[in-house]
């Protein structure tokens, strides 16, 4: 599937899920401009990387996905470098895990912010380009707790579930109009910040990490191993080619079977 001469936002993208998203879709032809913390060298090596793997120009913006002001100038900065912005990858978030009575309100606030508020200000930065040329794709990396709960995961169950009312609204506000908007919800995905994940519950429950892993991270998913980075990837260029024109307003659990039960 070929995405050339298409352009692309995808956040988040310097570390884990969103970085093999933002290498499918340079691999399949699709500029790229991604965006996130990390090593400033670190990110110049994925950057040029992606120009010399797959022959596309690839940019980098350091926008703070908690500042709305920043999300809507990496917007503009995308379309000055591209001259249009084609796709939007909203992946970019952080996770706390805490019982509801001692979650910190500021962990709160910014869980909304990058999880959820992020997603809203970029797809509003970049609809009226899209509406202009009368073609779109919005992908939300939602979860599956964007369908489902866990304990002591109240801000992010709530982001999540957020994300996946949102992308309703948007598919069907631009259902006439080659536009598409999904929520991919992957189940576990052994990336930074589940291995964070898995550190703090080992120390809340007086686990080892493989206990957490067998008995709390991979309970839920029947498949019984960690959802796979390029998974995601795929699944993520097959909704942003035309094949996907009508796939529009979903939101498709990659978990291993967990949201089945």
């Amino acid at each position: 599937m070929s995405l050339k001469g298409k352009a692309a936002i995808v956040t988040g993208s310097t570390s884990g899920i969103g970085q093999g998203i933002a290498e499918a879709l340079a691999a399949a032809g699709a500029d790229v401009m991604l965006n996130g913390f990390g090593d400033a060298d670190a990110v110049e090596r994925q950057r040029a990387g992606l120009e010399r793997d797959h022959g596309v120009k690839a940019v980098f913006s350091a926008a703070d996905m908690s500042k709305p002001d920043q999300i809507k100038a990496m917007v503009a900065d995308a379309e000055a470098a591209f001259g249009k912005v084609d796709i939007l990858v909203n992946n970019a978030g952080i996770q706390t895990v805490a019982a509801v009575e001692e979650f910190p309100d500021d962990r709160w606030e910014l869980i909304q912010a990058i999880n959820l508020s992020s997603n809203f200000y970029a797809i509003k930065a970049a609809m009226p380009g899209m509406k202009a040329r009368n073609w779109g794709r919005i992908v939300n990396i939602a979860s599956a707790h964007g369908l489902v709960a866990s304990p002591y995961k109240v801000a992010y169950v709530a982001a999540k579930h957020g994300v996946v009312g949102l992308t309703k609204v948007v598919a069907l506000e631009t259902a006439q109009m080659n536009i598409t908007c999904n929520a991919i919800c992957p189940g576990f995905v052994k990336t930074p910040l589940v291995e964070g994940q898995i550190g703090e519950q080992a120390r809340a429950n007086d686990m080892t990490e493989e206990q957490v892993v067998r008995d709390v991270i991979l309970a839920s998913q029947p498949s019984k191993r960690f959802v796979g980075i390029d998974e995601l990837g795929a699944l993520t260029v097959f909704l942003c080619g035309d094949q996907a024109s009508s796939i529009t307003g979903t939101s498709l659990s990659v978990d291993g079977g967990w949201t089945a039960r």
